[in-house]
Parts: C-alpha cells; structure tokens; sequence
C-alpha cells in the first residue's frame, strides 16, 4: 500500500465509504446517488483515500471468503436480512474482517440504505399503508414498516415523516426511533429525527410519547410538540406555523433565524449551502417553494441585504451584500 493509501483516514469517512459502497454494490443506486457518490468522493482528497483503503480491504477479504462477496450482490431484500442477523453494526458480511484493520469496534448507520422505504436529496414520498394510514416521507428520510398480529410499527430511521393514521384497525399504531416509542392515538402528527433527539409535533388528536429510558408515557394534544430523548422529554411548545407545509412543497418560516432557514433548504439540495457569519443572525418571516430551492434563495434578496454567491451548483453561500458601485 502507499503512504497515501496506508494514512489513516477517520471513523466518520470511512463510514460514509462504506455506506457508498454498500449502496453501489446492490446494484439500485438512481443516477442521483451515483452523481451524489462522485462529488463525495471529488469533495475531500480523504473521501478518496477511504474509498481506495476499502476497496484494498474488499480485495483481501474476497479473496478468503468469495460467498460473503457474492452474497453483497443478492437482492436487497436479502441483503437486510443478512446485515441485521449480524446485529445491525457491521456494515456488510463483507467488511467484517477488513474493518478491524482500521478501526477495530466501529458502528456503522448503515439502515439508511437497508430500509424498507426511503428518499433520495430532495425527494418527497407519499404511499397508503395496507391498514389505510397515509405514510409521506419527506427529503432524504428512510423507514422500515413493520405490521404484525399485534401491532402496526414505523421505525424511522432518518429524516422526517408525516403520519395520518388508518382508523379501521384496532392494533396499537406506533412509531419508534432510537430515543422511544410514540403511539397514535387516532391522528396526525409529524416525527423528525434532529441531532439533539425526536421532534413529535401533533397536528391532530393525540400521541403518546415514551423515551427509550423511560417506563411512563407522557401524551402530546392537537398542537402540541416536545424533542424526546433516549432519557426523557423536553419542554412541551406549540406547533410551529406551517409545520407541516413540506407536505404541500413549501417551506414555512417565522422570524427565523437567516442560518437557520439556509440550513433547511440545504437539506432538499445536493452540494453544500451556506451562509456567511455576518448575516446569519438577520430575521426573516415567509413561504419559499422546496421543490425549487434556487428560486427560494433569490427570493431573499429583495427582502434582505443579502446577494448569492455560486461558486459552482454545488457550492452556493448567502453573504452580505456589496452594494459598492
């Protein structure tokens, strides 16, 4: 191996990589994920480092193990059957062995990839559920569905989702994700994975809500929402106007943090979207169209004294505007 090749790359990179790999390798990536893939892999000389160390791990590990290749390559389906029987941190029979060359323990999301559903960077989903729940999916989210004799479960696994539950079914309806469980109780409501923990918010009737790390469920009202956590709940707020205007493709937004809306937009596009330190504090109230976030961002101008500057598609930052003649 070269000294490039032989540099350590980190936990967070690698992860990606394998996640690439174990995307492109089953063979259903759209021509977005594989454009995705390039600028990633263009992005950073690491990405590109990571993506040669494991295709050098894939090697020597196929060359002990050429079934556990060819498994990688079986449908989808059986694939997730396969990853989640090893416990759901392994990335893929594959990587078992190589992994440890390089990180030892290391944790992978890689269910992503694996789940039931999901959307791609700006894609939206809607679909009715065999029980007649409305399940809508918004930008980049993934869920598993999981109906049995007893209950009716989504486990999402990223991103964001709106539920308007089926009412001529008696088992319990719930969604769960890795701070809790949240049981409909006849409704509407919203779930949305955030860095800090689940955003619940109710947009009709009821829900309740019990963290992961506790035996007591708290219930949520018609216009309610609270982030839970793995050890509790926060605080109980309003529902944010237009919470759930993604829905109908709008972004609703009031007196919102500048950076704050930049950083929303900036998950229903490719490439990176910034703002610039001097102007990410300005306020803004308004409704700016998800489906066309170019069209979003220039309908700041007139507003804000604010100019766009795009380097390339994939790179575009709000800053100050230079009124300089």
């Amino acid at each position: 191996m070269s000294p490039v090749g032989s540099k350590p790359v980190s936990a967070r990179v690698l992860d990606a990589a394998i996640a690439w790999q174990l995307c492109l390798d089953c063979g259903n990536g759209s021509e977005i994920e594989r454009a995705e893939f390039h600028k990633w892999y263009a992005a950073d000389e690491e990405h590109a480092r990571a993506w040669m160390q494991l295709g050098m791990v894939d090697q020597r590990f196929n060359a002990a193990a050429g079934p556990a290749r060819k498994s990688l390559l079986q449908s989808r389906a059986s694939l997730r059957r396969q990853v989640r029987q090893l416990g759901r941190g392994v990335a893929s029979v594959v990587l078992v062995g190589g992994l440890a060359l390089f990180l030892g323990q290391n944790y992978l999301h890689v269910n992503y990839w694996l789940a039931d559903q999901r959307t791609g960077t700006g894609e939206q989903r809607m679909m009715r559920l065999a029980d007649g729940t409305l399940l809508n999916l918004n930008t980049h989210s993934a869920v598993d569905v999981r109906f049995d004799d007893k209950q009716r479960l989504i486990v999402l696994q990223e991103g964001e989702i709106f539920i308007e539950t089926g009412h001529k079914d008696d088992r319990p309806f719930i969604v769960a994700t890795s701070d809790g469980r949240m049981r409909a109780l006849g409704t509407r409501f919203l779930v949305k994975l955030e860095e800090d923990g689940t955003r619940l918010s109710v947009l009709q009737s009821a829900v309740a809500a019990r963290p992961e790390h506790d035996q007591g469920e708290q219930i949520l009202r018609e216009g309610q929402q609270v982030v839970m956590r793995q050890d509790g709940l926060g605080a109980t707020l309003a529902v944010a106007p237009g919470a759930d205007a993604w829905t109908r493709g709008m972004l609703v937004v009031d007196n919102a943090r500048l950076d704050d809306l930049v950083h929303e937009l900036g998950r229903y596009r490719s490439g990176y979207l910034g703002v610039s330190p001097e102007v990410a504090e300005l306020r803004i109230t308004g409704s700016f169209p998800l489906t066309n976030t170019d069209l979003a961002l220039k309908s700041l101008m007139p507003t804000l004294p604010v100019q766009i500057e795009e380097h390339t598609p994939w790179w575009v930052t709000v800053v100050a505007r230079n009124d300089k003649p």
